[in-house]
């Protein structure tokens, strides 16, 4: 049975790669961070008592800022891949919060390759590396495109990356960068657009809310299925030889796109709903990213399975279906406890 270290296993991409490799028959160890509210909704699914038997998920409480601890989960667990998913990857947020930025997602991938350097044991891993990195760069964006990062969380990436080229190249680690365009899922957070696009447009169907304010429509994105992405990642920790991958479908679409798409999948015009807020502008802007992930395909023998139109569906479609749900049980819920008052004021 292999063994496989997931950090930010609790986010949208560790999800989906938690239950990737379960499903291939992994032991899994994910990391994560001690909050005094749960926050594993994207894992409960696949979550099983501790004291159960024949247990394949394993949690453990850490943070990537602790490098001792670090060091002491890598030898204790002695996983057989590593992939590193953890860091602060709002954009946005990052102009907002930069040197905590540059410490969670530059400097505690240098922690990750220092604890595997330190332990001396034999591991692959694996670090996600965002397209983001090519900033304002020629599109389409491969491999060999140089990196103009644009934002702090842009070039915490690039630090990242190129301290993984560093302890491959000088240590002779299994180390590599997936370069992975923008990939989304009903598993997305709410503060990122696509995912703050599909849950207002719920809420807006059902009566809930009125109006959605986004800042930069022109932005255009590669956007693909994260499902699909944390397939390429496992792919690269299954070649011969560490290298680096860009992973994308090859085609770009703009934010106004992805608002019609979603809006006119349920009847309505997005321009009747949408204003434009100027806090949501960043001060510097990628506008054009789009991915060639020939490499992938020829040696990954990789290639997307969902494309535009249907991730947007299927985001649409679980988010109306989730708001409907909660509106059921709140309606349930309430003429209960009605009930309950009649009943009571009758005895």
């Amino acid at each position: 049975m292999k063994r496989a270290l997931i950090t930010g296993i609790t986010g949208q991409d560790g999800s989906y790669l938690a239950e990737l490799l379960l499903g291939k028959g992994y032991e899994v160890h994910g990391l994560i961070r001690r909050s005094s509210t749960f926050n594993t909704e994207r894992i409960d699914h696949i979550y099983v008592d501790p004291h159960a038997q024949n247990l394949k998920l394993f949690l453990h409480y850490g943070d990537i800022t602790d490098s001792g601890q670090l060091t002491n989960l890598i030898y204790n667990t002695q996983p057989d891949e590593i992939y590193h998913l953890a860091a602060q990857s709002h954009v946005r947020v990052s102009f907002d919060m930069p040197e905590f930025t540059g410490d969670v997602t530059a400097i505690g991938t240098t922690r990750l390759l220092e604890a595997i350097r330190r332990s001396g044991i034999k591991t692959k891993f694996y670090q996600a590396s965002s397209s983001e990195m090519f900033g304002d760069a020629s599109a389409p964006q491969n491999e060999e495109t140089p990196f103009r990062p644009r934002s702090p969380y842009a070039v915490a990436k690039v630090y990242a990356y190129w301290m993984v080229r560093n302890y491959r190249e000088g240590y002779g680690m299994f180390a590599v960068n997936g370069i992975l365009f923008n990939h989304e899922s009903p598993r997305r957070g709410e503060t990122f657009v696509t995912r703050k696009i599909t849950r207002a447009l719920a809420r807006i169907k059902l009566g809930l809310q009125d109006n959605l304010y986004l800042g930069n429509l022109e932005a255009k994105r590669d956007w693909g299925y994260a499902a699909d992405y944390v397939e390429a990642m496992w792919r690269m920790l299954q070649q011969d030889e560490p290298d680096d991958y860009v992973i994308a479908t090859g085609e770009s679409h703009s934010v106004t796109e992805f608002l019609e798409e979603a809006f006119g999948y349920v009847g309505l015009d997005c321009r009747k709903y949408v204003e434009i807020d100027p806090r949501y502008f960043r001060p510097l802007e990628a506008e054009f990213l789009q991915g060639d992930a020939s490499k992938a395909k020829e040696k990954l023998n990789w290639e997307p399975k969902v494309r535009f139109k249907e991730l947007v569906r299927m985001m649409v479609d679980a988010d109306l279906k989730d708001l409907t749900e909660m509106r059921h049980c709140q309606d349930v819920i309430r003429k209960l406890s009605n009930n309950n008052k009649t009943v009571g004021g009758k005895r």
